[in-house]
């Protein structure tokens, strides 16, 4: 099932939210604009059933980054070993749509899709759309289309899904060919640890079925193959020292060193749209003291069967995590974060330059550093209201920081980010 709705209704459903922003939070407008080429930024979502005892090894099939030169029989074989996979991870397509930005999208039938070789879902289809949070009212207005493949004018034929191919390129640039596509435990509350870094906000302390924010848009600069840049919404539950469940969905920046489940990499979360491909470029983008840009996301858990659906934009219904994948999430979260994350391998032995946000710090204000605004949560009963007792905080404040505020037009919002290594931060 792709869409229930009518024709009128599902044509505005193929808009991914991004405003336009000219003035400050007290005086906003919003106008639809032209796209921007943006090579690195991509839609990412993550499923993640983590313990922090995790740990990696070494074996023959589980080459790392740190093998600089490999003997012609092991090249010969880490290559056999990608190329198998690839048949495992790309999908038989009954169309391909080539975008500007190199990316090769599917149009892979619904039922095909990677969340189908999931034992517990053979055989299944996707669920009809479920029960929207009370007090839930769209956006003012939405642009164009905002991933660069969808501006060919192509789209996928109705029973399909978009899925951006995976090269053996992207699992060359991974840590190793059994990790690609998934993620190294990466939760703020003492993460101080494995070179992860957050300026985020979080709420805690009462039962969550759900979250929701507009996201400032940037395309931060990495600078390392092993780093990333991110900004999202977590939804969590579960013990931060074992059987950790986090549902995360947000924008992601030049990432591939990850272990979880990014996007549809593994089998699990269902996809439902067909104008909307997950991991594939997002633009536009916003520039320093120039338009500004954001994103809706709404992640919310369905009253009647329990599923965690996602929103992207005005009105999207992207997909679905179904309950069974969870342990404690099958309930509800017991915290809620928003904000960015860095991964610092200090290069050379210093701080990172690998920017979050803008690149530039929570002072500098609109225009210039990033924001997150109209945090939401949802409540027990299905309903959408303004978060409570927001806290922020910042790892390392001298690097990224973060700045929290309310008002009648923004709500509950924040600025956040850094530039990562400066004089204050070596």
């Amino acid at each position: 099932m792709l869409s229930l709705l009518n024709h009128s209704r599902r044509r505005k459903q193929q808009h991914i939210r991004c405003f336009h922003h000219r003035h400050s939070p007290h005086q906003v407008s919003f106008k639809s604009v032209k796209m921007v080429f943006s090579r690195f930024l991509r839609l990412i979502l993550l499923l993640s059933l983590v313990s922090s005892s995790f740990s990696y090894t070494t074996s023959p099939s589980n080459f790392t980054a740190s093998d600089q030169t490999l003997r012609p029989q092991e090249e010969i074989q880490k290559l056999k070993l990608i190329r198998n996979e690839l048949l495992k991870i790309n999908k038989p397509a009954v169309k391909t749509i080539q975008s500007s930005d190199g990316d090769t999208i599917d149009c892979v039938p619904t039922h095909q899709q990677p969340a189908f070789d999931h034992p517990l879902l053979h055989g299944q289809r996707p669920m009809d759309p479920p029960e929207m949070p009370k007090r839930y009212s769209k956006d003012d207005e939405s642009c164009e289309d905002s991933q660069l493949w969808s501006l060919t004018g192509e789209s996928c034929p109705e029973g399909t899904v978009p899925i951006r191919r995976t090269t053996e390129q992207d699992m060359l640039r991974a840590s190793s060919v059994r990790r690609f596509g998934r993620k190294i435990r990466r939760v703020r509350r003492d993460s101080t640890s494995n070179g992860h870094e957050h300026a985020v906000g979080y709420v805690s302390g009462r039962q969550y079925y759900g979250a929701k924010a507009s996201i400032n848009v940037w395309s931060p600069r990495v600078t390392s193959q092993y780093e990333f840049s991110l900004s999202q919404i977590w939804v969590i539950a579960g013990s931060f020292t074992h059987d950790l469940n986090t549902i995360e969905a947000g924008w992601q920046s030049d990432a591939y060193r990850t272990t979880g489940c990014y996007n549809l990499l593994c089998s699990g979360f269902v996809q439902t749209n067909r104008r909307i491909a997950i991991g594939a470029a997002i633009s536009p983008r916003s520039s320093y003291k120039g338009g500004q840009f954001d994103i809706s996301l709404l992640i919310w858990k369905d009253p009647k069967h329990g599923h965690w659906w996602l929103q992207f934009g005005s009105g999207a219904l992207v997909g679905y995590w179904p309950a069974f994948l969870f342990t404690h999430l099958r309930q509800h979260g017991s915290m809620v974060q928003f904000g960015g994350e860095i991964v610092n391998t200090r290069p050379g032995g210093s701080h990172t330059s690998t920017q979050m946000g803008s690149g530039h710090f929570a002072g500098e204000g609109f225009g210039k550093a990033s924001y997150f605004r109209n945090l939401q949560m949802v409540d027990w009963d299905n309903t959408l209201i303004p978060v409570s007792n927001l806290k922020i905080l910042a790892d390392h404040p001298n690097c990224y920081d973060i700045r929290g505020g309310t008002n009648r037009v923004w709500g509950n919002y924040f600025y956040y980010g850094g530039p990562g290594k400066n004089p204050r931060c070596p």
